[in-house]
């Protein structure tokens, strides 16, 4: 099993450098704990939720079903779209591609996510900021391995770590047939990057056998 490397006492933002992609009003200044549900099977929307420590729902994806290309919109608990995200079609490495709101016009990209090779046993996957048009080094790297979802969130391309997933098994999940998982950011993140983070990192596992 994937054991990211314990992390050191300054890791996570620092206090006067938060990191905000989506809002800074999804930054606390303590970590959030947060609980993702989704089910193993279903094809209409509202598959996929997040929750915080008290149970309470903060965020949805929807998903498009009959779009040209796969496309998923992360909602807040009111159903105020924060960021939709999209596949990139023609690309040799599998790449997500994410947007302010409901739009897909190239001026409101935020980040796009790829895989680091075409062919990965273990989850390895770069993070660019849209104002990284360069792509030479990454903003963001996600490693682990998703099938045991078991995966760190790194800040560039270091070991400073800013959030963190892990299975959580409980008996609901059996029951329901429901894959949860739990997340933990740190301090001084924007907890709805690292949950758009989330999604993008299950679609992207999904479908193995894609030839993208």
């Amino acid at each position: 099993m994937y054991q990211p490397p314990p992390p050191s006492a300054s890791d996570g933002a620092k206090p006067g450098n938060p990191i905000v992609v989506i809002a800074p009003h999804f930054c606390a200044p303590y970590p959030v704990d947060l609980t993702i549900s989704k089910k193993l099977i279903s094809i209409g929307e509202g598959n996929f939720g997040v929750f915080d420590i008290n149970g309470n729902i903060i965020f949805k994806v929807k998903g498009k079903l009959l779009s040209i290309r796969d496309r998923r919109v992360l909602v807040d608990a009111a159903g105020v779209p924060l960021v939709s995200l999209q596949q990139k079609i023609v690309t040799c490495h599998r790449r997500w591609q994410v947007y302010r709101g409901d739009s897909s016009d190239s001026k409101d990209l935020l980040f796009s996510v790829k895989k680091c090779k075409l062919l990965q046993l273990k989850t390895s996957l770069h993070v660019f900021l849209a104002s990284n048009t360069s792509e030479n080094v990454c903003d963001f790297k996600i490693k682990g391995s998703f099938f045991e979802r078991s995966c760190a969130i790194y800040a560039g391309d270091s070991n400073n770590i800013i959030a963190q997933m892990r299975k959580k098994h409980t008996v609901q999940s059996i029951v329901l047939d429901k894959d949860t998982y739990s997340i933990t950011v740190y301090p001084n993140v924007d907890y709805a990057f690292i949950v758009a983070l989330c999604v993008v990192l299950n679609e992207i596992n999904m479908d193995r056998n894609d030839e993208d």
